[in-house]
């Protein structure tokens, strides 16, 4: 007879998944019988999670800035005055094919010096003069790996070494100095990201602690009737799932904010520089990330807590 009231195992997993579905929506009431202390919670919580994601769109934009203005890295080639033009073109064509270079151009020197006529403003001036003084020149755009600064460096001295050019010059200070002070971003960045992730974890831990120790009677009844311990456990973890999530929300929507309200002041200063440069915010698959960061860590700093606490309870 007891045979016939046996579940079939579809059943049994239908009524798990019911029963974590139950504790998990009962262990978000939890959170609703006790709203001041459940949501300072949350608050820390978005707050530890917001102050690194905003360092990161600080980084991230710092890049971008970065990324243009070593765009902007050229080598300019001042070549000698008796170079000829098939020399000049085989010249650039090997240079070209150097995965350092993106882009060649060639000034001749008529060009250059219609340029400098019409920038310069003093054209009759320079009408006076019996022969073109400017060299012929070629400006290189350096490619991504090329702008790197140790590689500028020794792409300049081959160019030195070219016995068509005079003079190649590039500005390497403010390249070495951009570089340099988006690696420190980068480092700051990371330090205070694991010091307010692993305030996250304290938070979350010690908020867990209080509520186990002020159910320890419940659990201890539990315990005497033989609950297991994952089904003791399992209300706690919820509700620090719970904790991670909204959490993880709230800091995502402080992060939206906090660039929704820089932007305009970006934008205006950017226009002071004729630019058109817009402040970047977090992507799609950066937010999901920002909430699933937080969740992990409360779920860890939940199951660390509860395990240890739990454990420590014992029947009188």
């Amino acid at each position: 007879m007891s045979g016939t009231h046996k579940l079939a195992w579809h059943q049994r997993l239908a009524m798990y998944w019911v029963d974590h579905l139950r504790q998990l929506f009962a262990s978000l009431g939890e959170l609703w019988r006790t709203p001041l202390s459940s949501l300072m919670t949350i608050a820390v919580l978005g707050v530890s999670l917001a102050l690194p994601a905003s360092f990161y769109v600080l980084l991230k934009n710092a890049e971008s800035v970065s990324s243009f203005w070593q765009s902007q890295a050229q080598i300019s080639l001042y070549l000698k005055q008796n170079s000829g033009e098939d020399q000049i073109k085989a010249l650039q064509t090997r240079l070209e094919g150097m995965s350092e270079i993106d882009k060649v151009t060639y000034i001749s020197p008529e060009q250059g010096l219609a340029d400098f006529s019409g920038a310069a403003g003093f054209a009759e001036a320079l009408d006076l003069l019996e022969q073109n003084p400017l060299p012929a020149v070629l400006i290189l755009n350096l490619s991504e790996s090329g702008r790197q600064p140790d590689m500028a460096e020794l792409l300049l001295a081959d160019m030195n070494a070219e016995p068509l050019v005079a003079t190649a010059r590039l500005d390497m200070a403010w390249l070495a100095r951009l570089s340099g002070i988006v690696e420190l971003l980068r480092q700051a960045v990371v330090g205070m990201a694991v010091l307010l992730l692993a305030g996250v974890l304290l938070v979350v831990s010690n908020t867990l602690r209080l509520n186990i120790l002020s159910c320890r009677y419940e659990i201890e009844v539990m315990k005497l009737v033989g609950a297991t311990d994952g089904f003791i456990h399992r209300p706690f973890l919820y509700v620090g799932l719970w904790y991670g999530i909204i959490g993880g929300l709230l800091a995502w929507w402080l992060t939206l904010i906090m660039v929704f309200w820089l932007s305009h002041k970006v934008s205006a200063l950017a226009a002071l520089y004729q630019s058109d440069f817009e402040l970047l915010g977090l992507g799609l698959n950066e937010s999901l990330l920002l909430v699933l960061t937080g969740t992990f860590l409360s779920l860890l700093a939940s199951g660390f807590s509860v395990r240890r606490h739990i454990r420590a309870i014992e029947p009188a």
